[in-house]
């Protein structure tokens, strides 16, 4: 379960590079976000939480 919520994360994580014109204007709000939450995902995945 929890190396299919990290993938997941990642993916949505690469999905959230603002690469498109019209989403370049929103900076590194998603990916940022997305970061935030990873590196949550990982340090419950470590603690044994997930």
């Amino acid at each position: 379960m929890g190396t299919l919520l990290l993938i997941i994360v990642i993916l949505l994580l690469v999905g959230a590079i603002p690469r498109w014109p019209h989403s370049k204007g929103w900076g590194y709000a998603p990916s940022g976000t997305l970061g935030v939450v990873l590196v949550v995902v990982i340090v419950l995945l470590l603690m044994g939480y997930l």
